[in-house]
C-alpha cells in the first residue's frame, strides 16, 4: 500500500499543559502536525476533548432539521416525525459511545436540538411546546 506523505498529518495526543513538539517524517519527508482530525465521520482532537465534534454535530443537525422544517412545512405529523427519525436522528446519535457528551454545556446544546423537533412534527409554538 502506498502513501502520499503530503496528504498525511501527524496528531500527538497528550493532555499535559507543556506540550513538547515532535517532528514527524515519513521517509526523509516532514509530516505536518494537526491539532484534530476526522476519523470515519467523528473530529478527534489532540487533547481528547470532543467540543469540536460536538460543535460540527450540532450545525449538521441544525442545518438538517431546518431542511426538514423548510421542505416539509405543510407535510402531515406522520412524514415530519419519520423525516426526522431519518435525517436528523441519525446524525445526533452517530458514534455517540465513542465521543459522548460530557459536560452539560454540551448535553443542553444536543437537547434543544431535539426539542425543536417535537414543536414542529406537532404544528406547536414554542410557547405552547413548554407548557407541555
Amino acid at each position: 500500500m502506498k502513501r502520499n506523505p503530503g496528504e498525511c498529518e501527524a496528531v500527538n495526543f497528550t493532555q499535559s499543559r507543556v506540550k513538547e513538539r515532535i517532528r514527524f517524517y515519513f521517509g526523509d519527508q516532514f509530516i505536518p502536525e494537526a491539532s484534530t482530525f476526522k476519523y470515519l465521520g467523528i473530529i478527534i482532537g489532540s487533547d481528547l476533548n470532543w467540543a469540536d465534534h460536538v460543535n460540527y454535530t450540532l450545525r449538521k443537525a441544525r442545518k438538517a432539521l431546518h431542511f426538514i422544517m423548510r421542505t416539509l412545512k405543510k407535510g402531515n405529523n406522520n412524514t415530519k416525525r419519520l423525516a426526522y427519525m431519518a435525517v436528523v436522528r441519525p446524525v445526533l446519535e452517530y458514534g455517540a459511545f465513542s465521543w459522548g457528551p460530557y459536560t452539560e454545556v454540551q448535553v443542553s446544546a444536543l437537547n434543544r436540538v431535539q426539542k425543536r423537533a417535537p414543536t414542529f412534527v406537532h404544528n406547536m409554538s414554542r410557547i405552547h411546546a413548554k407548557v407541555m
